[in-house]
This record gives structure tokens, C-alpha cells and sequence, in this order.
């Protein structure tokens, strides 16, 4: 488990996937910025047992609640971050904490030297957090994704080691 100040990050297993299957298909955990979505159990359990060179992490508060969670996984040979916060915890920084942790266990446990992360552009709350987090904006994706009848745009966000530097909360 990867221990912060007000959150903890536990890997998802196998026994936990009935609550992402619960988050996944409900239309206000996605949120207005993600597709409405419906799979079955048979669908998340085959994309768990074939996922490769990423890890699903729970986002918990101290007293072992599950709020959320965050994940990395390799785009385009990129490095990326992915999350979502269950709708009555959000705009509490516990965002914000999750990528804070994630970042630092990245760079702390692996050779890599950027970590990028994608907002659509009228997602502040997400930006911000990023913001907060140490990332930079590098620009704007254009007509990137198809949601809820019309083409997005991201925002595309990063950090690099040099800019990182030292962990924030996992020492």
C-alpha cells in the first residue's frame, strides 16, 4: 500500500473488481467529461486478466474507504495517469494527494523520466489537481475523443523527473 497524508493507493485484485464494475457503469461516478458506459463483469475481468505494463490503485481515506481511483498504463509508449473521484469527495485535494503519490512512486520504482495525464479542456477541477501536482500544461489535443454526441478536446499535461526532483510524500 502507498501511504499519504490523508489517502492511501492499494492495488486493485481480482476480488475488488465488482465495485469498479459498480463505478464504471454509473453516469455520475464518470462524470459529464466521460462516455456513459455499460459492461458486464465478463468484460472487466477480461480487460484485468490481459492488462499489461499498467496497474489499477484504489484511492482509500485512512479509515479504508474506497473514494476512488488512479491508474498508469502505457499510451503510446507514453507513460500516463488516469482517475476518477466518487462525486461527494470531490474538490477535497484527495485528487490532487493520489497523483502526488503515484508520481513519486513512479519515478521513485521505475526508469522513467515523463508522466503525462490528459483533461478535457472544460474539466477544471481535473487540471487544477494536476496543476497542483507539479504537472504543465504542453498544450491542446484537438477532436481527441467522441463524448456524448460531439468531438473534445484535452488539455495535455506532464511532468518530468528533473521538475519532480524529490518525493512529495512517499519518502
Amino acid at each position: 500500500m502507498l501511504e499519504g497524508k490523508n489517502i492511501s493507493l492499494r492495488i486493485v485484485e481480482k476480488r475488488d473488481l465488482p465495485i469498479l464494475l459498480e463505478w464504471d457503469n454509473n453516469v455520475d461516478f464518470r462524470g459529464q467529461f466521460e462516455n456513459p458506459r455499460q459492461e458486464t463483469m465478463a468484460d472487466l475481468e477480461r480487460l484485468y486478466d490481459n492488462i499489461k505494463d499498467a496497474q489499477w490503485f484504489f484511492i482509500e481515506k485512512k479509515d479504508g474507504t474506497k473514494i476512488g481511483f488512479i491508474s498508469h498504463f502505457l499510451s503510446a509508449g507514453e507513460t500516463e495517469i488516469g482517475y476518477n473521484i466518487v462525486p461527494n469527495e470531490r474538490n477535497k485535494g484527495y485528487a490532487q494527494e493520489a497523483i502526488q503519490i503515484i508520481v513519486d512512486y513512479l519515478f521513485l520504482s521505475k526508469g522513467i523520466v515523463r508522466i503525462q495525464a490528459k483533461a478535457d479542456t472544460e474539466n477544471v477541477q481535473s487540471w487544477r489537481a494536476l496543476e497542483r501536482a507539479g504537472f504543465k500544461r504542453e498544450g491542446v489535443l484537438r477532436r481527441t475523443f467522441f463524448c456524448r454526441g460531439e468531438w473534445r478536446d484535452d488539455c495535455i499535461y506532464s511532468i518530468i523527473r528533473e521538475e519532480w526532483k524529490k518525493p512529495k510524500i512517499l519518502k
